[in-house]
């Protein structure tokens, strides 16, 4: 499931009134009238929350006369709740065994780079690895930083500048702090 999608998924549910209605179609089929006096809404209401479900493929509207019953989409709502929780898991998968051979093929045996990898992925990896002895917050000069890495590499110009590019490390005057990782670029 698209980023965008599952976004538009999770706005669709982030509202109390329209997490009753999935409730309350759960258990059938109901009219927009029927829905508008169960939770005390204008129908005017109810149709600004059945507009956004029904883009979020939450639920479905079928015309029956003048009137439209909305029908809960049960295999679309579990599918893609369930999204995340997949997403979560392939990232797990992923993340530790792959990220733990990325950094022994890059790294040597005395934990020294022998290269920065050309390939994006793997160099955020190596820099996450490389950014582990730093504490967040910790204001550091320019020469605390250069010294750090070139414990691990000669090129302390390019780790730096990619450190700064990458949001790891906030730079001001000079001076270097290590960002919260919720600021880091993500690895894809």
């Amino acid at each position: 499931m698209q980023l965008d999608r599952m976004l538009e998924f999770h706005k669709a549910l982030a509202d109390a009134n329209r997490l009753k209605i999935v409730m309350l179609l759960a258990a059938g089929p109901l009219s927009g009238q029927e829905i508008a006096v169960k939770l005390g809404l204008t129908p005017a209401t109810v149709t600004h929350h059945m507009n956004l479900l029904r883009n979020a493929m939450v639920v479905k509207g079928v015309r029956e006369k003048n009137t439209i019953y909305f029908y809960l989409l049960e295999q679309e709502l579990e599918r893609k709740s369930q999204s995340i929780l997949r997403r979560v898991q392939q990232v797990k998968r992923t993340s530790g065994g792959e990220r733990e051979k990325v950094v022994q093929n890059f790294l040597d045996a005395n934990g020294r780079l022998k290269s920065i990898p050309s390939q994006r992925k793997k160099k955020l990896i190596i820099f996450e690895h490389l950014l582990q002895g730093l504490e967040v917050g910790h204001p550091y000069s320019e020469n605390e930083i250069n010294e750090y890495i070139n414990q691990y590499h000669e090129d302390h110009c390019t780790i730096r500048r990619e450190f700064v590019m990458n949001h790891y490390m906030y730079r001001a005057d000079g001076v270097y702090t290590l960002n919260p990782p919720e600021l880091w670029t993500k690895i894809e």
